[in-house]
């Protein structure tokens, strides 16, 4: 029986301004590594196996390009396709081999019933090797999605993508893919964009080495150190040179398919210590709040300066 279903977060996809300022805040400051690219294309791995999680592609305005989801194998690949013919999706490529720098594998693209771009392969390379080293970040743990029709596009990734409900609260629909209790959160919004990316690291000492990392570049954490309710996962966020919002996380709740039961909005209205459960983390700043709302004209172009500077002394330029 085919697992027409997505199994798994690969990654995220970013149009950015300038890329070799982007390059540089991504590999010096955040903590990733590039693996391939050429021209106005770079990709960039994580901790962890997966063979890129982030791809920055050189664009005149800065945006969420696309979601990157793992299918089982080629015969999935094919039946998800077909399914996103069935619902009416727009289908932007029909399953087939995908570029090697990328990692190869089999794939095809669509778009959701918002406009968000989303991608689905199989058979991707993956790293063996690992670096010693709690700060950088393992893998792409979850992102969180603006969405007008937000009703719309819970049932769109549900019903075609086998996506499960994990938690719902007023501002927020989470839904997994995996054991991870959300890779893709919805939020209530006037029309599509990307709300945040988030990033998991080892435990709470890689998170905070990280986050001290970010500081000592220059960069403010924006909220946190807090507690989340849905997921229970440690957090700390911070604004890109590109002004989309980045997160640091670790200790997502991991879901228990036989136990674990989805609360609705009136339970996490209602539960203590909101939105922190530590009640230390306080509220997003003003600017992290736009760019929640997707207004990327909160970057501050001085960011990506200041993070060339920073690859060039760390490179011995």
């Amino acid at each position: 029986m085919i697992n027409a279903k997505v199994i798994g977060l690969r990654g995220v996809e970013l149009g950015v301004r300038d890329l070799h300022q982007s390059t540089a805040f991504y590999r010096h400051v955040w903590g990733l590594e590039p693996v391939a690219g050429q021209g106005d294309t770079l990709h960039l791995r994580g901790n962890g196996a997966e063979h890129h999680v982030v791809t920055l592609r050189e664009r005149p305005t800065a945006s969420l390009l696309g979601v990157h989801f793992a299918a089982a194998d080629q015969a999935a690949v094919k039946a998800l396709h077909a399914k996103a013919k069935s619902f009416g999706a727009t289908v932007l490529s029909d399953p087939a081999d995908l570029p090697g720098e990328a990692g190869g594998g089999f794939g095809f693209s669509f778009r959701s019933l918002e406009g968000h771009v989303l991608n689905v392969s199989s058979g991707v390379a993956r790293h063996p090797n690992v670096v010693n080293d709690r700060s950088k970040p393992i893998k792409l743990s979850h992102v969180v999605l603006n969405a007008g029709r937000i009703g719309d596009e819970m049932a769109f990734f549900i019903d075609l993508l086998g996506f499960k409900l994990s938690d719902s609260t007023e501002m927020m629909e989470f839904i997994r893919c995996s054991a991870d209790h959300h890779s893709i959160a919805l939020s209530r919004a006037e029309g599509p964009s990307l709300n945040h990316m988030a990033y998991e690291m080892s435990n709470i000492d890689g998170l905070m080495r990280g986050a001290g990392r970010l500081k000592q570049s220059g960069f403010n954490v924006e909220w946190g150190l807090g507690r989340h309710g849905p997921g229970d996962n440690v957090f700390t966020y911070f604004v890109e040179p590109n002004g989309f919002v980045t997160e640091y996380t670790t200790e997502v709740q991991q879901v228990d398919e036989i136990d674990f039961e989805p609360h609705d909005a009136a339970y996490w209205t209602a539960f203590p210590m909101r939105p922190c459960r530590w009640g230390m983390a306080g509220h997003p700043s003003n600017r992290l709040k736009a760019a929640f709302a997707g207004d990327l004209s909160v970057a501050d172009p001085s960011d990506g300066k200041r993070c060339e500077e920073i690859m060039a002394k760390t490179l011995g330029r």
